[in-house]
């Protein structure tokens, strides 16, 4: 991992069918998971748990988190950079409610997204584990 990488934790989360959620910031223009940086003295779960209700106004099931790693790429939205995040599979409770640094956010397959503008972090490594590890069909 670079040192100066931008270190951030990401969440994949997947509604009842299997798509996954995927947002895209105010004044961006790729999709990808919802997560964000640290705060100073925050640990991964505070922090998820913190970006969370602060994009989508939902709150983190404790008991669902399961860590799928850590990945690197370069950044989406900040040139010359690289993105190094730590990827959790979690549910959350509540309705979405994206605030204002929230511009849009999408339920996609993750083997299919269309022509969506992706992360590279979403497009190369998120979106191919989430085919991998693709959920037993529902009821």
């Amino acid at each position: 991992m670079e040192t100066d990488a931008i270190k951030v934790v990401a969440a994949l989360i997947r509604d009842a069918a299997g798509r996954v959620l995927l947002v895209r910031k105010r004044g961006t223009m790729a999709f990808m998971q919802p997560g964000g940086k640290r705060d100073p003295g925050e640990d991964d779960i505070a922090a998820l748990a913190r970006e969370l209700a602060e994009e989508l106004g939902c709150c983190l099931v404790r008991d669902t988190i399961e860590p799928l790693g850590e990945f690197d790429a370069v950044a989406a939205n900040e040139p010359g950079r690289r993105v190094h995040a730590c990827l959790y599979e979690v549910d959350v409770s509540g309705e979405f409610m994206p605030n204002r640094e929230i511009d849009a956010m999408i339920w996609v397959d993750p083997a299919m997204p269309s022509d969506l503008h992706l992360a590279p972090l979403t497009r190369d490594h998120i979106l191919p584990l989430a085919c991998r590890r693709r959920p037993a069909k529902q009821p």
